[in-house]
């Protein structure tokens, strides 16, 4: 407990929002909010709690059940309000409590209530005090400020049974892309395997290339194509939707010239740019409208917030024109958990996961399939966040140590973690500034976990250690949630893991800040993987607000492979002849009646070599890989011969 109130009370800013490096955790506190700034309006979303969250759950793992009355009788957006969500008359009665603070309420989806008012009473309301906080510019990151409460919201008490959380009191920048490229000190050189179809290379691969590698083409030549489905897309940064028109053009498909739709949150997010992540957008639009070029597409975007994130995926939960969603931004799980508003101490979760948990379950109950990207720092996701790959000194500067753990919301158990593999083949990289001969070559013989741990003979022959060659930690996300319980697919299935003891995460100056608990019996990340490793990756179309239109090669990350399994989800949808909802029952199924990797027709791919740094491929299901790659066309039948 002392630890827990030491981060709340000495370490509030830090506590309410994720950051993206160490030197972000001291913003100077400029003061309370004045000017301008305190005579203009502010929204919050406040995130309703559901009366019957016990029933909604169950009817939830009756729907994925198969034999069950209801399997597969999905809700319509309607009829979920209708049965779980609270009523006027609850609705009614905290906009009174709200107005007698001179608030105005408004009912924004069946879950979430839009509360306005001016700066002050909004303080009077949650008994907080906003002030502006300054973070210092580091290196090529830009310094900005951001408004956050100075001390603990409280809920006013006449509703707090009925509210789940309250959001946008901070507008701090919250969440990262899984975006990742080549590391500045490494240079592919000539001669990396090429696509036998279409002779891309590494780096330059395409969506024409994921169909070769993941065996999609099957269903193309039966003309499944994710007509007449919708592809939702929760992102936290604006794009260029002409680079995703002339991506599809290059690779030859045909597509509808407006079937991309956007809708903005919170008044959307700033215009395309490098610094926002626009790249991320772009090339989730690219990857899974390729992949399912019939297919319509809608692109929820919002402000780099909590409450946008929240926002943007209760819109589309809501609207339910989406028949899969996925996102590819996230932070480390343990910073949503100790919040301002609840203390994770008690294993409850914090109000920020429980609400977005409970949209999920929405969903889940629509039918609509959900996938997040598990992360980019192998099993070492706080790190990543951090940028700080350790050791831990007390008397060097933003040092840190290094701690086992998992991407958000990736590791919330409803929805599909998307991790990464890298592909099997030959690799070359340059010696010298002319990449003249000779050069490193390295061959990958089979699909294997993405963990650039495998550069590092590389990385000595260039003078680098892992950690300054930039290659350390750079791997797929996968581990043991301490924040979710192991969910019911996955208990008993060989090779789920509890959580490992002894992770501490110490960062100097403040010591210990985080104990995380040893022996969990955690969710297990990720779900299933696919090509992420930027060594064999793909090429992205992306308009720059610095240097204009242009080709970025060798991207990868997860952020490849959870769009890519939203196409997918388009394609199997159409193939099954209805929405497939929640995918992982379905996936982990196999895995139990022992129908996943046997046989000529097996519908996933084991993926028994490399590791993320930490944890191994193996056969099996694994925290590196997952339960392996999908092989599209054979999963496809085995999930239509479950439906029908």
């Amino acid at each position: 407990m002392a630890r827990i109130e030491f981060c709340l009370q000495t370490l509030v800013v830090l506590c309410m929002a994720g950051t993206a490096n160490a030197a972000a955790l001291k913003p100077v506190d400029r003061g309370p909010i004045e000017g301008l700034e305190r005579r203009t309006p502010i929204s919050v979303t406040v995130a309703l709690s559901l009366p019957r969250l016990t029933e909604a759950e169950q009817l939830q793992q009756a729907i994925y059940t198969p034999g069950s009355p209801q399997y597969h009788r999905f809700l319509t957006s309607e009829q979920f309000a209708a049965r779980f969500a609270p009523g006027d008359a609850e609705v009614a009665k905290i906009a009174a409590a709200f107005a007698r603070y001179g608030l105005k309420t408004e009912r924004s989806t069946a879950t979430t209530l839009k509360v306005t008012g001016m700066p002050a009473d909004i303080e009077q309301a949650f008994s907080v005090s906003l002030h502006r906080y300054e973070v210092a510019s580091q290196g090529k990151q830009p310094g900005y400020t951001f408004r956050a409460p100075a001390n603990r919201p409280i809920i006013p008490a006449e509703v707090s049974s009925s509210v789940r959380a309250v959001l946008g009191l901070s507008d701090r920048p919250m969440f990262h892309a899984h975006v990742r490229t080549l590391p500045g000190s490494i240079h592919a050189g000539p001669g990396s395997t090429a696509s036998a179809k279409t002779g891309h290379a590494f780096g330059s691969l395409t969506v024409t290339d994921f169909a070769d590698n993941y065996d999609v083409q099957p269903l193309y030549q039966a003309g499944i194509t994710g007509s007449g489905r919708t592809l939702g897309i929760v992102t936290l940064a604006a794009f260029t939707p002409s680079d995703a028109y002339a991506y599809w053009a290059a690779v030859g498909l045909s597509v509808a010239p407006d079937r991309i739709s956007i809708v903005n949150l919170d008044g959307g997010p700033p215009a395309p740019s490098d610094a926002s992540g626009s790249i991320e957008t772009t090339l989730d639009v690219e990857q899974a409208g390729g992949i399912a070029p019939g297919a319509k597409v809608i692109v929820y975007q919002a402000p780099d917030t909590d409450q946008g994130f929240v926002d943007a995926f209760a819109a589309a939960v809501e609207a339910n024109q989406a028949d899969s969603i996925s996102t590819s931004w996230g932070e480390w799980e343990w910073l949503e958990s100790v919040s301002p508003v609840n203390d994770p101490s008690d294993n409850e979760l914090a109000p920020f996961a429980q609400a977005f948990h409970e949209l999920l379950l929405r969903a889940s109950l629509q039918g609509q399939t959900a996938f997040g990207a598990s992360g980019d720092g192998g099993a070492y996701d706080v790190n990543r966040d951090f940028s700080c790959w350790g050791p831990y000194a007390a008397s060097v500067k933003n040092s840190c140590s290094l701690t086992l753990s998992v991407d958000y919301p990736a590791s919330d158990p409803l929805i599909t973690a998307a991790g990464g593999t890298t592909l099997a083949g030959h690799q070359v990289y340059c010696l010298n500034s002319a990449c003249t001969a000779p050069h490193y070559q390295i061959q990958i013989p089979q699909e294997s976990v993405w963990g650039w741990d495998y550069l590092n003979g590389l990385c000595a022959k260039l003078g680098y250690d892992p950690i300054s060659c930039g290659t350390f930690g750079g791997g797929s996300g996968g581990g043991v949630s301490i924040l979710f319980a192991t969910p019911p697919y996955q208990s008993g299935i060989a090779g789920v893991q509890l959580s490992q003891p002894g992770q501490a995460f110490y960062l100097q100056p403040y010591g210990l800040l985080y104990n995380l608990p040893a022996n969990f019996a955690g969710r297990n990340v990720p779900d299933i993987s696919l090509d992420a490793d930027p060594n064999t990756g793909y090429v992205i179309l992306y308009t720059s607000n610095v240097s204009g239109p242009g080709a970025t090669y060798f991207a990868g990350g997860t952020s490849f492979v959870a769009p890519q399994l939203n196409g997918v989800a388009a394609l199997l949808a159409q193939y099954a002849g209805g929405r497939i909802g929640f995918l992982n029952p379905a996936l982990y199924s196999l895995a139990e009646l022992h129908k996943a990797w046997a046989g000529a027709n097996a519908p996933l791919r084991e993926v028994a070599f490399g590791d993320n740094w930490f944890y191994e491929g193996a056969h099996g299901y694994n925290l590196g890989s997952g339960l392996g790659t999908l092989d599209v066309y054979h999963f496809a039948q085995y999930l239509r011969g479950q439906l029908q």
